[in-house]
């Protein structure tokens, strides 16, 4: 997918990769990009029309996908991670309703848009989909909820040629990491990664330095194979 002349709606743009991701899209050439926050947002680009979009309110995402008639890419960037010991169901419910709710139902709510335009659905995943994070126990539940939701979309929505694509982010230099002392990438290189990997028709992304030696053996392995064989099996109705 070339990104130039097309419609994209980014959640949690605020900030951090969000905002790396608006910057980036109109770099290419965007022609209009939709950019949902909970507050207020001002672009100096008069391509960019801010939405005021909490995934976690069914009010608010219906009434954006009201407003907002065609759409070629939604990017499901909004996310939240807390730190915690899992001796709090609260944290894990707060994490499950942003990381994997949130972007499920802005994927059925924009489904019509997308479907037209034969359009993809991004959602920013994270290595710790993969493998869980003892310091973020709630959170990689909430991402591997979301890996395994983006699978199921990618099965059902194949035969409708609206693409899915699952983005594995490694450590990102944002709000959400700070004070976890690593390597970190920058969030506009995480979002130049992101996008390359979007136009190169990559269904799994791994778009920085330290999710990219994990590529080759998550797209090799077992994993991956299960998903295709498991393909077989989508109701021929979804097709």
């Amino acid at each position: 997918m070339n990104l130039e002349n097309k419609t994209i709606l980014i959640t949690g743009a605020s900030r951090g990769i969000g905002e790396a991701l608006v910057n980036e899209a109109l770099r290419r050439g965007a022609r209009r990009v939709y950019a949902g926050t909970r507050g207020e947002l001002r672009h100096h680009d008069a391509r960019v029309t801010p939405v005021t979009l909490d995934v976690t309110s069914d009010a608010q995402i219906e009434r954006a996908a009201r407003e907002i008639d065609a759409l070629d890419v939604l990017v499901n960037n909004a996310g939240i991670a807390l730190w915690d010991d899992l001796s709090e169901m609260s944290a894990i419910e707060r994490q499950l309703a942003v990381n994997a709710f949130g972007a499920l139902k802005a994927a059925r709510a924009f489904l019509p848009q997308l479907t037209r335009s034969r359009g993809a659905i991004v959602n920013n995943l994270s290595l710790a989909a993969l493998a869980p994070m003892p310091v973020i126990p709630a959170y990689s539940i909430s991402k591997a909820a979301a890996f395994s939701m983006t699978q199921s979309l990618r099965l059902f929505l194949a035969g409708q040629g609206v693409t899915v694509h699952a983005v594995f982010l490694g450590p990102v230099d944002t709000d959400m990491t700070r004070g976890f002392e690593i390597p970190k990438a920058s969030p506009e290189a995480a979002a130049m990664g992101i996008l390359d990997g979007l136009e190169r028709g990559e269904e799994d992304i791994f778009p920085d330095p330290a999710s990219r030696p994990v590529a080759e053996g998550f797209r090799n392995g077992i994993a991956k194979a299960l998903e295709r064989d498991f393909a077989v099996f989508v109701p021929a109705a979804a097709g």
